[in-house]
C-alpha cells in the first residue's frame, strides 16, 4: 500500500514557475514508477509525465515538454514535477500516481493516487 501527498501547488503568474511535489508512505516507493496527471475544470484528467523506478527514464506529453521536469529522490520518498514557463491553459488540479506496470500515460495503470493540489496559472 503506498500513500501520496500532494503540495506545491498554488496562484502564479503566467510565465511564472512552480515546484510540485508529492511524497508518498511506504517502504516500497522505489519499486514504482511515478506519474503526474492534471485534469481541468469540465475536462478528463490527462497524463503530464512519469518517471521510471530509478529516475533514469522520463516521459511527458507534446505540450509541457521543454517546460515541465520531473524528478525523484528515492531515498526522501518523493517524487517532484518542476513547471516553468506556466501557462493559463496549465491550470489544473495535479495529481501524483503510482504503478508498478512502469511509465506509462494509461490512467488505468495507476494503483494509487492522491487527492490532488491545485494550480491556477493567471494570464
Amino acid at each position: 500500500q503506498v500513500q501520496l501527498v500532494e503540495s506545491g501547488g498554488g496562484l502564479v503568474q503566467a510565465g511564472g514557475s512552480l515546484r510540485l511535489s508529492c511524497a508518498a508512505s511506504g517502504r516500497t516507493f522505489g519499486s514504482y514508477a511515478m506519474g503526474w496527471f492534471r485534469q481541468a475544470p469540465g475536462k478528463e484528467r490527462e497524463f503530464v509525465s512519469a518517471i521510471n523506478w530509478s529516475g533514469g527514464k522520463t516521459y511527458y506529453v507534446d505540450h509541457v515538454k521543454d517546460r515541465f521536469t520531473i524528478s525523484r529522490d528515492n531515498a526522501k520518498n518523493t517524487v517532484s514535477l518542476q513547471m516553468n514557463s506556466l501557462k493559463p491553459e496549465d491550470t489544473a488540479v495535479y495529481y501524483c500516481a503510482a504503478t508498478t506496470v512502469g511509465p506509462t500515460p494509461l490512467e488505468a495503470e495507476y494503483d494509487y493516487w492522491g487527492q490532488g493540489t491545485q494550480v491556477t496559472v493567471s494570464s
